[in-house]
């Protein structure tokens, strides 16, 4: 070796020599425990400096469950999540065992974080590869509850530090409460009680183990792993899974292995879309809410969300009130190419007398295409259906007519069309229907045929001022209710919510019922009492079943034939407002109070319009299409009928049924209570009766008509036909006034 070898060789190993005193293993190490303290230092230092934050806007939000009375969902609401919060304690303790088993079998004896996992879940984080598993139950707690799913450093260090803080400061089981709320499971369901609904339809108590395998399985991957949508491999993974979970139960002896062995695949329910507010849904959803208000739920409480609200409707009766609209209306109608039958809209409300609960509400066609409420609108006027709370306001106050006499069943009025009213400071005289005047009749009589002029009379007997003390009583809302003859036309404005519970007062032997449609609001903070639906005694037993017993006559023997199916005791009243606007029949068996409406409504600007001509006939007055309805659904309603009859006590019979003979001049009007015989040139028709007035009951006395008053025609393609339909064709008919 030369000279000039010599020398590189001497460089190269001064040079390695130097590299080995700057690289010795004390200095090596001594730099790992250097840097390990400073990591400890940083570390404690973020924990110092990190807090347990308040929890993320999505972690808390809830939907609202609304339920039927019978328990069963009828929708849920919220800001686009599923989400019920459930206590622990409602969850079975084999349940729990299942998400312990299948994500961190060390959950009850760790602090809360799994070093080897995390420092997995950072270098896949820095190479790119994504997040990945090895959290703890604390861990993922922590990030649904507190932090994003952002798969950052900054955010896993931050998931480690409050982890550990969590972990010292809440019970496992308060964290494992946590985690099986907020975690995601798939189907849109936020939370465990949402799952168990969307993959097995029941509560999560009552969630089995191999249920809750199956849910604790498919948080790994809940889109890979739904049964109804996975691939053929991601059904063998999850089954996997799920055999992993419980043999993990096994091992941790919270399952008994002869047990486990029993165990079956769970295979989900298909799943279901959620619901939403079409069909009745909304109405019911929004009648609640609004009653809601009143208990002292405002709106910003309610859109919290984790609210149960359970209605009082019953699911059947819901169902048979909508199958009968759309049978004995809907089915009848062309709204496409009838201008008229375009502004049919239907409404009902039926209570339970005795308690006051709202069974069932028909609110409209569709609450996405019509969400104003025709069961609780109170824009029209319940016309003749407020006849009877004048009569029950005569009976309270002991009034008496003109001449001195108590008014009672048998008290008789002037029956004349026209009739100026006597002894009022404001002019009345109110025109029957059709311009048809009756002789002297009585109560009974002229609440059959609904006589606007004996009515009109007897309210200024017993003063507007006691008329609307009594209406008031019984439930009739005080708005736009003058303090004048008038009112006997029932010229205030009223629902069918109202009116129903004005009837099931009546019903209820005068004590108050209000209509009610929550029947119990809760939520783990709090729980709302639900409306006292039957209150004191507002009119006496006496004279509600007076008026009972008067209203049975109607359906009987009077305008609300259509009504009378004979399968069961009912009293009710039929009510045409002014230009036929809206048609009414208000009705109640001692089961069951319905009130059932139909209101014509332009589609453009809801301006008030004639219902005359729906379903190409005449007049759709109360006895027609609403009484049909009624019918229809009281039946069904019964299951086929009720032997359940009215039990009335110390009431005055009506003495007759049949409506006397018109009559054209205040004389005739005074003959006593006969129907002459019929004009020779007068066919024998029922039509020949008004459209509220049904035919005679007794053979050996035909109904008349009177010369000077033109018989309606009856067109032979009605539908629904019958003695006493109601809808005759007849001219003018858009000219009917109030009251009918």
């Amino acid at each position: 070796m030369g000279r000039a070898d010599a020398r590189r060789a001497q460089r190269r190993a001064s040079k390695s020599g130097g590299i080995r005193r700057l690289f010795t293993w004390r200095k090596m190490l001594g730099a790992f425990f250097g840097f390990c303290l400073l990591g400890m230092g940083a570390f404690v230092a973020l924990y110092l400096y990190v807090d347990i934050p308040k929890a993320n806007a999505l972690a808390e939000r809830q939907s609202n469950v609304y339920q039927y009375s019978d328990g069963t969902l009828l929708t849920r609401t919220g800001d686009g999540v599923n989400r019920q919060i459930v206590d622990l304690s409602e969850v079975p303790k084999a349940v729990q065992h299942t998400f312990v088993a299948a994500e961190n079998k060390t959950f009850y004896d760790d602090e809360g974080i799994d070093l080897k996992g995390t420092t997995r879940g950072l270098l896949n984080t820095l190479s790119g590869k994504g997040k990945q598993g090895g959290s703890t139950i604390t861990q993922q707690y922590v990030k649904n509850y507190y932090l994003t799913q952002d798969p950052t450093i900054s955010r896993k260090l931050k998931e480690l530090v409050i982890s550990l803080k969590v972990d010292s400061k809440k019970s496992k089981d308060y964290i494992l409460a946590g985690y099986i709320n907020t975690a995601y499971y798939g189907r849109g369901a936020s939370g465990i009680q949402a799952a168990a609904q969307a993959y097995y339809g029941v509560d999560a108590k009552d969630l089995t183990v191999s249920q809750g395998a199956y849910l604790a399985s498919v948080l790994q991957a809940p889109s890979q792993y739904d049964w109804q949508t996975a691939s053929d491999t991601g059904r063998k993974l999850v089954k996997d899974r799920w055999g992993y979970t419980l043999d993990n139960m096994v091992e941790m002896r919270w399952l008994d292995q002869a047990e486990r062995d029993k165990l079956k695949f769970p295979v989900p329910q298909k799943a279901k879309p959620a619901k939403g507010m079409e069909g009745q849904t909304g109405y019911l959803v929004e009648a609640a809410n609004e009653e809601l208000k009143k208990q002292g739920v405002t709106d910003e409480m309610r859109q919290a969300g984790g609210w149960t609200f359970t209605l009082s409707i019953d699911k059947k009766k819901q169902k048979k009130l909508e199958q009968s609209v759309d049978r004995q209306l809907e089915s009848k109608l062309d709204r496409e190419g009838n201008k008229v039958d375009a502004t049919v809209q239907a409404g009902a409300t039926s209570v339970n007398p005795k308690t006051g609960a709202v069974v069932a509400m028909y609110g409209g066609v569709d609450y996405i295409k019509h969400y104003y409420s025709n069961a609780t609108r109170r824009d029209y006027q319940p016309a003749s259906t407020f006849k009877p709370l004048v009569f029950a306001s005569a009976l309270e106050n002991e009034s008496r007519t003109q001449s001195g006499d108590l008014i009672g069943v048998n008290t008789r009025y002037d029956g004349t069309s026209k009739r100026p009213v006597v002894g009022s400071d404001t002019p009345f005289a109110p025109e029957n229907e059709d311009d048809r005047s009756y002789g002297s009749v009585t109560v009974q009589k002229a609440m059959n045929a609904s006589i606007n002029s004996a009515f009109a009379q007897m309210v200024v007997d017993v003063s507007p001022a006691k008329v609307k003390k009594t209406a008031l009583a019984l439930g009739v809302p005080d708005k736009n209710f003058p303090e004048r003859p008038a009112i006997t036309l029932g010229t205030m404005n009223a629902s069918t919510w109202d009116m129903a519970g004005a009837y099931a007062t009546l019903d209820n032997h005068g004590k108050k019922v209000t209509p009610f449609i929550v029947k119990s609001a809760k939520h783990r903070d709090r729980t709302i009492d639900p409306v006292e639906g039957v209150g004191e005694q507002v009119i006496s037993r006496k004279s509600a079943d007076t008026v009972t017993s008067v209203l049975t006559g109607v359906v009987d023997a009077g305008s609300g034939q259509a009504a009378n199916t004979g399968a069961y005791d009912a009293a009710g009243k039929t009510g045409t407002s002014e230009n036929n606007k809206s048609a009414w029949f208000a009705a109640y068996t001692p089961e069951l109070t319905t009130v059932v409406a139909l209101f014509g409504e332009s589609p453009k600007g809801g301006v008030q319009v004639s219902l005359t001509g729906t379903a190409n006939s005449g007049r759709a007055n109360g006895g027609g299409f609403p009484a049909e309805i009624w019918a229809d659904y009281t039946l069904d309603a019964l299951g086929g009928g009720s032997t359940t009859r009215f039990d009335l006590e110390d009431v005055e019979r009506g003495q007759a049924t049949v409506p006397s003979s018109p009559s054209t001049s205040p004389s005739q009007s005074a003959s006593s209570d006969t129907t002459p015989s019929k004009s020779p040139d007068t066919p024998s028709q029922s039509t020949s009766q008004s459209p509220e007035v049904p035919p005679s009951q007794s053979p050996e006395v035909p109904p008349s008509q009177s010369p000077e008053v033109p018989p309606p025609t009856q067109s032979p393609e009605q539908p629904g036909g019958g003695p006493n339909d109601g809808r005759p064709g007849q001219p003018g008919g858009n000219n009917v006034p109030a009251g009918q």
